[in-house]
């Protein structure tokens, strides 16, 4: 295996925006950082179990089922599109008092199962990075460490630059307004997700 190549991919994909990290900045904004560590650790840990059970055996059954896949991608797109009106309609008072409940650990652990990026990450990496063999299962599991080895602090440092926007936001309308600005990149990066369904239903 090419450890440096998975890890660079890893730190790339992790870092850059997409809807995990849309959101665990806005829940640190919100929320601040202490409250949002079960966010935080749900996606940090959740993810790298999806990449063991896709590259162990799921990738496959919707290559055999690809209505399953269709159908997995309108649950997230949907589940997706309603937490960006969540956020976007999200009550916002004093900053020192927010209302609202950020993400529990198992919430989400279990996001990453209609997270149609984490979807992309899980099988581009298990299809990319393997060679099947004798130690295929532990090559599997050596690209989940490494994803939460080197994912972890890219996340954080979303989840960090989101606390540290509540010093700068300082009236609850600008965070009203940021929470839109959010809500909007999220429904941005769903904008393939929509084309790829279309194209799937319309085929």
């Amino acid at each position: 295996m090419e450890y440096l190549t998975i890890i660079l991919f890893a730190i790339a994909t992790c870092v850059t925006p997409g809807p995990n990290n849309t959101m665990i900045m806005t829940s640190g904004l919100n929320y601040g950082i202490q409250r949002s560590l079960p966010h935080y650790l749900g996606i940090i840990l959740g993810f790298p179990a999806m990449v063991v059970a896709v590259g162990l055996g799921l990738a496959s059954l919707f290559e055999q089922y690809a209505v399953l896949h269709l159908l997995l991608k309108v649950a997230g797109a949907s589940y997706l599109t309603f937490l960006a009106w969540k956020i976007a309609s999200a009550p916002v008072s004093d900053l020192s008092v927010t209302e609202g409940k950020p993400f529990t650990f198992l919430q989400a652990a279990a996001f990453q199962w209609v997270n149609p990026k984490a979807w992309v990450l899980a099988v581009g990496a298990t299809a990319t990075y393997t060679v099947v063999g004798s130690d295929y299962s532990l090559q599997v599991l050596v690209i989940a460490i490494i994803f939460l080895v080197f994912g972890a602090p890219c996340i954080m440092l979303w989840l960090w630059f989101g606390a540290s926007l509540k010093r700068l936001l300082q009236k609850p309308e600008s965070v009203k307004y940021f929470n839109y600005a959010m809500a909007t990149l999220l429904m941005l990066s769903l904008l393939p997700v929509f084309n790829d369904i279309y194209l799937q239903l319309s085929s």
